[in-house]
Order: C-alpha cells, then sequence, then structure tokens
C-alpha cells in the first residue's frame, strides 16, 4: 500500500516536472518506471516512519541585477505565487498522506552573488522579505536555510571559501564533464546564457561576441559553487529528496520543477516578472512585458507585477461566463 501512494505522490510532482529534453522527451508525457524507482525508496521510507516527506531545493538566492528582467531587488508576486505553489502541493500531499510534505529552501544567493554582480545585502534584504511572505501566505510547510547557517563566520566572502575548499571539484573537472556529458553541457548552455544576459545589460557597447566569451569561465565559475552548494545541502540534509529550479534529465536524482506557468524552461521567479494575462499568469522577463504593453501594478508602495493588456477584457469575459 506505501509504494501506491509513494507513487501517486511522485506523479503529482511528475506533473510539474522540468525535463531537459522538455515535451519531446517521452517521460515528459508518461513518466516510466525509473522515473518512479529513483526516488521511491525515499518518499516510502519518511512513509514508513510517519514523518512528513522532506524535499530540499536550492532556490530563491535573490533578483537578478538585469532590469530588464526583474522589477527590482525585493520578492515580488512572482515569488509570492511560486511560495504558494510549494505551500499548496505540500497540502495536496497530505491528500495522499497525512503528514503531508516539508519543503527547505536552500537559499543560495550568497554562494555566488560576487560572481552574478549582485551585492550581498541585497541578497541578506531579499531572504529577509522572502522570510516575512512566508509568514504572511502561511506556508508552515516551508522552511529556508542559507550559506550563514552552514558557516557561522560572518563573513560571506569567508563562507563563500570555505564552502570551495570542503565540497567544491576544480574548474577543470567542470568544463570535463560540460564537454562530455550532454545533460552537463546543457545546464552550462542556461547558466551561460542568464549570464551574458545580465553582464551585457550593464556593458554599454561593449562587443556581445565579448561579452559572451568573457562569461564562459563565469559560468564554469557559478556551476562549480552550485555543485559545492548542492553536496552541502546532500550532507546536510542526506534523507531528503532533491528539488531543482533547472531543467533535469528525466532519471536524475534531482528533479526539476516548474513553480509557475512560463514558456521559458529555463525561467525562474527571480529572472522574471509574474504577467497577470487575465485568465492566469505567466512568468515572462520585463522586458517582454513592457514591450506587450503591459502595466505595472504597486502593492504596499513596492512594484509587484504587470498587467497585460488584454487582461482587464479577458477578466471581464471571464466573469460574465461565470454569472450565467
Amino acid at each position: 500500500m506505501s509504494e501506491s501512494f509513494a507513487d501517486q505522490i511522485l506523479q503529482l510532482l511528475f506533473s510539474f516536472r522540468r525535463i531537459t529534453g522538455g515535451a519531446a522527451d517521452p517521460c515528459a508525457r508518461q513518466p516510466c518506471a525509473e522515473c518512479f524507482a529513483m526516488h521511491r525508496p525515499k518518499v516510502e521510507r519518511f512513509m514508513r516512519e510517519g514523518v512528513p516527506i522532506h524535499f530540499v531545493m536550492p532556490a530563491f538566492p535573490a533578483k537578478s541585477a538585469n532590469r530588464h528582467k526583474v522589477l527590482g531587488k525585493l520578492p515580488d508576486l512572482a515569488e509570492r505565487l511560486s511560495l504558494e505553489f510549494l505551500q499548496s502541493f505540500c497540502d495536496y500531499v497530505r491528500h495522499h498522506y497525512g503528514p503531508g510534505a516539508q519543503i527547505t529552501i536552500c537559499s543560495d544567493g550568497h554562494v555566488f552573488s560576487d560572481l552574478v554582480g549582485v551585492d550581498d545585502q541585497d541578497v541578506t534584504d531579499y531572504r529577509t522579505e522572502l522570510e516575512l511572505l512566508l509568514g504572511a501566505i502561511g506556508a508552515d510547510a516551508i522552511n529556508t536555510y542559507g550559506l550563514g547557517d552552514a558557516f557561522k563566520c560572518a563573513d560571506h566572502a569567508e563562507q563563500r571559501e570555505q564552502l570551495i575548499r570542503r565540497y567544491a571539484l576544480s574548474l577543470e573537472e567542470i568544463r570535463d564533464r560540460a564537454r562530455q556529458d550532454p545533460a552537463a553541457r546543457s545546464i552550462f548552455g542556461g547558466i551561460h546564457r542568464f549570464l551574458f544576459e545580465d553582464v551585457l545589460a550593464r556593458s554599454e557597447g561593449r562587443s556581445r561576441n565579448k561579452v559572451r566569451e568573457e562569461c564562459k569561465p563565469l559560468a564554469y565559475q557559478v556551476i562549480q559553487r552550485s555543485d559545492a552548494w548542492s553536496g552541502l545541502v546532500e550532507d546536510s540534509f542526506p534523507d531528503a529528496l532533491r528539488l531543482s529550479i533547472h531543467p533535469q534529465a528525466a532519471h536524475s536524482h534531482k528533479i526539476g520543477v516548474h513553480m509557475i506557468r512560463t514558456r521559458d524552461n529555463w525561467l525562474t521567479p527571480w529572472h522574471g516578472v509574474a504577467l497577470d494575462e487575465g485568465d492566469g499568469v505567466r512568468l515572462v522577463k520585463r522586458e517582454e512585458a513592457e514591450c506587450l504593453g503591459a502595466t505595472v501594478v504597486m502593492r504596499g508602495g513596492r512594484p509587484s507585477h504587470f498587467i497585460a493588456p488584454q487582461a482587464v477584457h479577458t477578466s471581464r469575459l471571464l466573469l460574465q461566463e461565470a454569472a450565467r
């Protein structure tokens, strides 16, 4: 019986998967036996013990420094909807299994803030606001963990040095893996694209090709630290199931997940904005919302999200249909 419930929980999770192969991967349409076998033992272990199923998710680092992508430095509706999704997932798990689920967000902003052009204080402010937001939405199944929780020294640069010293592979090993492993090459491509877009946005007048080349070593360093952080998280939470905000191979030990509707398999709430389209909310880059003629919505004196031009008309039609 526990196996059946475990598979139901995994099936629920797989319905939100980000897979490197996208919709073309057969496992995206129908998870195969191996998809379940990769993760079933951990789910069953929690169920045997009668405790919440624990997931860890390195995510929610800080807002991108690229103002072509985001509205500001602090969490907005994109983060709020994503956190509500995660809480709702834990609520849905309770339908299949009474103790439910617990998600630890391993906020990795301080891990590579110096590489992506984000000030450490902005990272700290982002996490503080994120925790306030968790309280505001009543997300009792979600908690946070950061670099400062792992290394108690006050200096973030020293924390990063300790992380690299204890957990990081060499950059040459990272490069070799990207050359030889298609999944690792896909991760490199996605990280490199993010960095290129962000650095280009603050490099007016510079050659795109030159910026693109300069971002390659940065991408390898980001991956090196990201992998080191993953190793630390695995040591700290060895029994937990591992979620990821990046697309993952169908049979990876990491499960990539979408938290909010988007057409970009790599886009995240901290690299985009929420666009209210009237019949739903979609994650886009700020510049896309502005090109559509969308309007910024202010909440609490801060920009929150965009409303698409067609949203009011669509909402009116939906309300009229509901009233019939």
